[in-house]
C-alpha cells in the first residue's frame, strides 16, 4: 500500500510536559522469561543453600541479595550505585520477591561480610548448572578451553597485584584462569589469581578437577582440551596422557634450539590449504620423559609494509611465513588437528561478552570475597542468557572439526535489546495478574516463543 508524505510525516516541535507520578511501569517487560527460567532450574532454593552456614540474618536474604546481582548484570548495569535507577521497577521487585530493593551501603556491607565457604558453594553451584546441560546434550565428546584473561582495576583491591598489562601498564589486576566449554560457550569455572602469577600458576590442579567433576557425572564422555603456550610443561602434558584427556597445545619453540634448527632446515612441507603447510615429528625436549607428537606449521602471510606507502596504481606485496608448533597426543590427520587447535579462538569472544556486555571487569569492592562473588554473579548472568536460548531452540550445527558451538547463540546486549528492555504496565484486572506490553508483533512472537519453549522443555 502506497502512502503519501501526508500520511507519513507529522510535526512534533513542542516538548511534551514532564509528570513523575507513582504507577506500576516497568522498564523491564522481559524478565518474565528470566522468571520462569529461575522457577525451572530452582534457583533461588539453590542459592539459598550457598548461604545456609551463616548464622547473621539480615532483613534481606542473601540468596535474594545474589540473584539480584546476576539481575543487575543481566540488565546491563556496571557499577552497584546504578541499582538506584531500577529500584521501583515492579518486575524486578517481583522477580526477587521484594518489596524494595537494599541500598548501595546494604549492598557492600552483606558483600564485605561473605566468607570463603560460600564463594566455594557458587562455585559448586556454577559447575552443577553447566553440567547439568551436558548431561542433558548426551555428547559423546566435550571440548574444555584453559586460558587467563586480566581483570583491571584503579583501586587497591585485596588480592590484586601488578602484573604484565600490555595496554594498560603498572595497573593492578586479577589475573583468574577460566576453563570453558566450546560446545555451549559456558564457562564451567575459574581459578581466581593475583594478577602477577603466570599463566600456568596452579593451572595443573585446576585442570585436574575440572576433568574429574566432569567424568564424576559423565562417566564415559570423552574429554579433550586445549590450550596455549603458557601450559606447555612435561607435568601438564603427562598428566593428561596419563588420564587419557586428548589435547592440543601450542609449543614455545622459539625456547628450544634444537626444533627451531628443524623447522628452518626443512624444505618439503605437506600442504593442509592454499596458505598453510605442515610437517610432523615424534620429538621431546631433553628433560622430559617420553617423546610426543609434534605439528610445525607455517602460513604465507603479507608482510607489513614499514615507511611510506606508494601512492601508485599498484603496490606489490611481499609474502612470508608465519610458524606455529602443536603437541598432541590426537591420532586423527594433522589437517584436522591444525583445525581443532584453531578453534580454540573462539574463547577470547566468551572473554569480550564476559567483559563487555556481562561487566566480569568490574572491581566493585575492597575485599577479596566479595568481588569473587561479583564476578561469579557476572558468569552466572552469562552462562544463563546462555542455557535460557539452549532450553528454547535446537542446535543448529552438529560437533565441527573446529567444536564451534552447538547453537548460534544471541549475545547478552542483542538479547537485552530486544526483549528485556520492553516498556510495560503491571495490573491486576478482575484479580488476575497482567502485564500489558506494546502492541509489536516481533516482541510479541519472539516473548510468547520464549515462554512456550520453557513450559514445553
Amino acid at each position: 500500500m502506497k502512502l503519501s508524505r501526508k500520511q507519513v510525516q507529522r510535526q512534533s516541535r513542542t516538548l511534551p510536559r514532564l509528570q513523575f507520578q507513582d504507577q506500576k511501569l516497568t522498564s523491564f517487560s522481559g524478565l518474565v522469561v528470566f522468571q520462569a527460567l529461575f522457577s525451572q532450574l530452582h534457583l533461588r532454593d539453590r542459592l539459598r543453600r550457598c548461604f545456609r552456614h551463616l548464622k547473621i540474618k539480615p532483613a534481606y536474604d542473601y540468596a535474594i541479595v545474589m540473584l539480584g546481582l546476576v539481575v543487575h548484570l543481566l540488565l546491563g548495569y556496571r557499577k552497584l550505585s546504578d541499582l538506584r535507577y531500577y529500584d521501583d521497577d515492579p518486575m524486578v521487585l517481583r522477580l526477587l520477591g521484594l518489596r524494595k530493593l537494599p541500598d548501595v551501603a546494604t549492598l557492600s556491607r552483606m558483600l564485605a561480610k561473605l566468607d570463603g565457604t560460600v564463594v566455594i558453594r557458587l562455585h559448586e553451584l556454577l559447575r552443577e548448572l553447566v553440567i547439568q546441560r551436558l548431561a542433558a546434550l548426551q555428547l559423546r565428546r566435550i571440548t574444555l578451553n584453559f586460558d587467563g584473561s586480566t581483570l583491571g582495576t584503579g583501586r587497591r583491591a585485596e588480592g590484586t597485584a601488578v602484573g604484565f598489562n600490555k595496554k594498560k601498564k603498572g595497573q593492578r589486576s586479577y589475573y583468574p584462569l577460566f576453563c570453558t566449554i566450546a560446545q555451549t560457550g559456558q564457562v564451567l569455572d575459574f581459578l581466581h589469581r593475583p594478577g602477577n602469577v603466570h599463566d600456568s600458576e596452579s593451572a595443573r590442579e585446576f585442570i585436574l578437577d575440572c576433568i574429574e567433576w566432569i567424568r564424576a557425572v559423565l562417566p564415559g564422555v570423552y574429554i579433550e582440551l586445549r590450550m596455549d603456550s603458557a601450559f606447555f610443561s612435561d607435568a601438564i602434558v603427562s598428566l593428561l596422557h596419563e588420564h587419557d584427556v586428548e589435547f592440543t597445545i601450542s609449543v614455545p619453540f622459539a625456547r628450544f634450539v634444537e626444533l627451531k634448527q628443524r623447522i628452518e632446515k626443512r624444505r618439503i612441507w605437506q600442504r593442509i590449504n592454499a596458505e598453510q603447510g605442515y610437517f610432523e615429528l615424534r620429538w621431546k625436549p631433553k628433560s622430559w620423559s617420553r617423546r610426543f607428537r609434534f605439528l610445525a606449521v607455517r602460513t604465507r602471510t603479507k608482510i607489513q609494509q614499514r615507511g611510506m606507502v606508494q601512492l601508485d596504481l599498484f603496490e606489490p606485496y611481499v609474502y612470508g611465513y608465519q610458524f606455529k608448533v602443536v603437541i598432541t597426543n590426537k591420532s586423527i590427520s594433522a589437517r584436522h588437528v591444525v583445525v581443532f587447535h584453531d578453534g580454540r579462538g573462539a574463547q577470547e569472544g566468551v572473554f569480550a561478552e564476559l567483559k563487555s556486555e556481562g561487566q566480569m571487569d568490574y572491581i566493585p569492592v575492597r575485599t577479596l570475597i566479595g568481588n569473587q562473588t561479583y564476578m561469579l554473579a557476572a558468569i552466572l548472568a552469562h552462562n544463563l542468557n546462555r542455557e535460557l536460548q539452549m532450553l528454547v531452540r535446537s542446535p543448529l550445527r552438529k560437533t565441527t572439526p573446529k567444536r564451534a558451538p552447538l547453537w548460534k547463540f544471541e549475545r547478552l546486549d542483542t538479547f537485552r535489546r530486544k526483549l528485556l528492555q520492553r516498556a510495560g504496565r503491571l495490573t491486576q484486572p478482575q484479580g488476575v495478574l497482567t502485564l500489558t506490553l506494546s502492541a509489536n508483533e516481533a516482541v510479541q512472537n519472539e516473548l510468547l516463543g520464549y515462554l512456550e519453549g520453557l513450559q514445553t522443555a
